[in-house]
């Protein structure tokens, strides 16, 4: 007998599972390079996210250490790696453009405790039920949004407002074109160049990372005339701010519930895709609710600190596989090392160009679509692709929330529309009649009409649920002359619900009216109980365990069958 999981083993670190199995130096070294290794991608990659959101770029740091140093501890992940990540980006924009950055520390806050929630309530499995076209829809919708959004920064265009919807934004962007600068032009084709050129020749080499500090070094030695991040933001500290608690009147809380259950789901959907990932990449499983859990812990302290909200990032963590981590040491240690970096280059950030750090973000954005995917889908499958679209293009040109509202919504429809059409009524051979025992089966009937047949079996099979009970009724409403019994075999029936229920019980009050009893055979025990439940007990209905059972039932007593169950 499976016993269910205890607590314990729910939702402890993976980090005490590394450790109890035998933790040594050799281990220590591994998770130090991979751990560096990750921290050299997160250092462009947190700063170009954050300004990408409307943030300062050392929010997103913050999010990258205090954050990612919290995921890698408590979570359900040997290889997790947390912060700031793209599929955010627009998201947070909105949230802080409505609100402000106040209001967005609130709702991430508020995000946090939703995440405890979800993960000690050990709903975290509940997230894998997301279609896979509502989240390649999504993504792709997201990576539009992301690059849209650094069209500015690109081109060094000059606007005074940038609207946040993406067709006034591209419409307001291109009647400013004549404001375009070389200079930011020129910078952003070769740090995608750059980027482009080491990935394929030199996989190993930190591409982002080389042209952010290359088109820096570009910077403080001609002088050129672009927007960096020292004439934008004025620098990056080279510390941790002290915690503090956002305040939020009741009113406010009420206003950010809709953005912080956004955050909530995203960074749980985010972050268990990512474990996911890993889990594929090194044949290893993660504690989802765990991770859910030290995902919430990440983002309050992440609000405390005045960082974006942190989640688990997929190329991050990829990386950090791929770098050859031992555990949940080396995202700590990433975070250390970011921390260190801060500390050491903060005054050598206020020269990197804009256009450098845009270009890191417009790769990322071509990164997540799933190209492959998003054609397959369109191709193959008519229901799948409505749901890709819808999800895309709500998420594009209306709001986040509700493309994936609306994309999961249609995805339920559709299974439920599959599930009703893989339900299948047919008629067993007339169980009384010797003559056509036989017979080939396309010759047999199921009772004669002029009520020469004792008995007549139907089989259900498939869920009978409400997406089904049109159809079953539809072919239950169309037989004849009743026989002197029927005998509706439940044992393909894996589930039922209270429609399905009312279904039979309208199907039963016809058939008596016409002198015909009614006995249902085979009913799994919870089928059995949804029916009962319902109504359909023993003074209504026969149940019988086989249709021989039910056959041998017919000639006795309406009372005494009633009984023999």
């Amino acid at each position: 007998m499976n016993q269910r999981p205890t607590f314990a083993e729910l939702f402890t670190p993976k980090l005490v599972t590394v450790l109890r199995e035998g933790y040594t130096a050799a281990h220590f070294k591994a998770d130090a390079i991979a751990g560096l290794t990750v921290a050299i991608v997160a250092l462009p990659l947190s700063m170009a996210i954050a300004i990408g959101s409307g943030a300062k770029p050392e929010q997103g740091l913050y999010a990258a250490v205090v954050g990612g140093f919290i995921i890698s501890l408590l979570g359900g992940s040997r290889f997790q790696i947390g912060g700031p990540a793209g599929a955010f980006i627009a998201l947070v924009a909105a949230t802080i453009l409505k609100f402000g950055f106040d209001g967005f520390m609130v709702a991430t806050l508020m995000a946090g405790f939703m995440l405890l929630a979800i993960g000690y309530l050990r709903l975290g499995t509940y997230i894998k039920y997301i279609p896979h076209p509502v989240l390649v829809g999504f993504t792709a919708g997201i990576a539009v949004i992301i690059f849209c959004g650094e069209i500015r920064d690109l081109f060094g265009l000059q606007i005074e407002h940038e609207p946040s919807a993406v067709v006034s934004r591209v419409v307001a962007l291109w009647d400013v074109r004549g404001t375009i600068n070389p200079y930011a032009t020129g910078i952003t084709a070769a740090c995608l160049a750059l980027m482009l050129g080491l990935k394929k020749y030199a996989p190993r080499f930190p591409g982002m990372l080389a042209a952010v500090v290359g088109s820096a070094v570009l910077i403080y030695f001609f002088q050129l005339p672009v927007e960096t991040i020292g004439t934008r933001f004025g620098g990056i500290p080279g510390s941790l701010p002290s915690p503090s608690l956002p305040h939020a009147d009741f009113a406010r809380i009420l206003e950010l519930i809709p953005a912080a259950i956004a955050f909530a789901l995203l960074g749980g959907i985010e972050s268990l895709l990512s474990a996911v990932v890993a889990d594929g990449m090194t044949g290893r499983r993660h504690r989802s609710n765990c991770e859910l859990v030290a995902q919430g812990y990440a983002n309050i302290a992440c609000a405390l600190f005045g960082g974006l909200c942190a989640t688990g990032t997929i190329a991050r963590t990829a990386t950090n596989v791929r770098a050859h981590a031992h555990g949940p040491v080396a995202g700590m240690l990433h975070a250390v090392f970011l921390l260190a970096f801060m500390m050491l280059a903060a005054p050598l950030a206020s020269y990197v160009p804009l256009a450098a750090l845009a270009a890191v973000l417009a790769l990322v954005a071509w990164n997540m679509i799933e190209r492959e995917q998003f054609a397959q889908i369109l191709r193959h499958d008519r229901g799948e692709a409505a749901v890709l679209l819808a999800t895309f293009l709500l998420t594009v040109f209306r709001d986040l929330t509700e493309g994936i509202a609306v994309g999961v919504t249609l995805g339920a429809i559709l299974f439920m529309h599959r599930m009703a059409e893989m339900v299948q009524v047919s008629t067993h051979e007339n169980l009384l009649d010797e003559d056509q025992a036989d017979a080939p089966t396309d010759q047999r009937t199921p009772y004669l009409p002029n009520g020469g047949a004792d008995i007549v079996v139907y089989r259900i099979a498939g869920a009978f649920f409400f997406g089904a009970a049109g159809t079953i009724a539809a072919v239950l409403d169309r037989i004849g002359t009743a026989p002197r019994a029927f005998i509706l075999d439940l044992a393909a029936v894996p589930l039922a619900d209270a429609t399905a229920a009312q279904t039979l019980t309208a199907f039963i009050a016809k058939a008596k009216k016409s002198g015909t009893r009614v006995f249902v055979s085979a009913a799994s025990p919870a089928v059995r109980h949804v029916l009962w439940e319902n109504g359909l007990t023993t003074d209504v209905v026969t149940y019988a365990p086989s249709i021989q059972d039910a056959r041998n039932l017919v000639n006795e007593p309406a009372g005494a069958a009633a009984l023999v169950t």
